[in-house]
């Protein structure tokens, strides 16, 4: 599911926070501290009151924090 929301908002090249809340389990104050503190990417202005993210730098910020495989 997560490839099918890259790839129709790829073309885009911006993502909305609801979007991003859906692939990332984090509250909106946490992601928001996040992006204050650069744990998370930084959010982009579209219009006055249009916030978005690029969707690369999300990607790239899934890929961070996916858990990897130690024990094996």
């Amino acid at each position: 599911m997560n490839d099918f929301l890259f790839e129709t908002n790829s073309a885009l090249g911006f993502i909305r926070l609801e979007q991003i809340l859906k692939l990332i389990p984090v509250s909106k104050a946490t992601w928001w501290n996040g992006c204050k503190t650069g744990q998370f990417p930084k959010p982009y202005k579209l219009a006055p009151r249009i916030t978005a993210w690029k969707v690369s730098d999300i990607q790239s910020c899934i890929e961070r924090f996916k858990p990897t495989n130690e024990a094996t």
